[in-house]
């Protein structure tokens, strides 16, 4: 295939490696330079992968859209707009495969997430927590990935109905049926997620660490193969078939 790359950063230069390995071709790259390029300039792409900020995701989507080339998008922090984002893509029969996390370990975590959830929703001695550590270069908190899995947890618990970003010394007492979140930002993390369920008598905690970011990429290419003449909107849990 050939592969738009709209967003060259870190995390784009790991996909390029990874689609190069995996016998694909850059046909189009995104920089800072060329933010606002134009539809037509990713004519010559079979699929578009999107990994830039917030407040360019949009657009970028739309882009692809209307030029009928499919994109995986891999920014977080623009599902506010979701419902627009998926009227575009409608619109233009177009393609979208959207994820908080590409990590093929991070999404086998949100089911294993959802599954000890139900299990501790009859146990009210237990309250729960979720925290998030990601490097100092990301800029919304908490994370994509982390309000994926409070939402998994939401969905499965019966003592939860929404969730609160807390510092790291909250009181439980005072968030009644909200989950706390708590995000940390250190210099060169990749990533960890952990939920912790704990009683006076004992503690249960679930973790995802990453060692590195080619998890992620990996993900990504994975998706962009899938996605490759197809038409709709996609996820995590298609490409794995959960």
């Amino acid at each position: 295939m050939n592969i738009a790359l709209i967003g060259y950063g870190k995390m784009g230069k790991i996909i390029e490696q990874i689609a190069l390995e995996r016998g694909h071709s850059i046909s189009f790259v995104v920089t800072s330079a060329n933010k606002d390029f134009k539809s037509e300039e990713l004519k010559n792409s079979d699929v578009a992968i999107e990994f830039t900020r917030p407040e360019f995701a949009v657009k970028n989507m739309h882009r692809c859209f209307e030029a009928k080339v499919p994109v995986v998008v891999g920014t977080t922090g623009w599902y506010d707009k979701f419902d627009a984002v998926k009227k575009c893509c409608t619109e233009h029969n177009g393609t979208l495969f959207h994820a908080t996390n590409f990590s093929l370990g991070v999404n086998i975590f949100y089911e294993i997430n959802k599954q000890l959830a139900a299990l501790m929703s009859p146990q009210t001695d237990y309250k729960a927590k979720v925290e998030e550590t990601h490097h100092t270069e990301k800029l919304d908190a908490p994370s994509g990935t982390a309000i994926s899995i409070v939402e998994g947890i939401i969905a499965n618990h019966q003592a939860y109905n929404s969730w609160k970003l807390a510092e790291e010394n909250f009181e439980l007492s005072t968030l009644n049926f909200q989950l706390p979140v708590i995000a940390h930002r250190l210099p060169n993390v990749p990533g960890t997620h952990t939920v912790t369920y704990e009683s006076g008598i004992d503690k249960i905690e679930i973790t995802h660490e990453a060692k590195n970011r080619k998890g992620f990429a990996l993900g990504a290419v994975l998706a962009a193969e899938f996605v490759h003449n197809k038409k709709g909107i996609f996820t995590m849990k298609d490409l794995l078939k959960f």
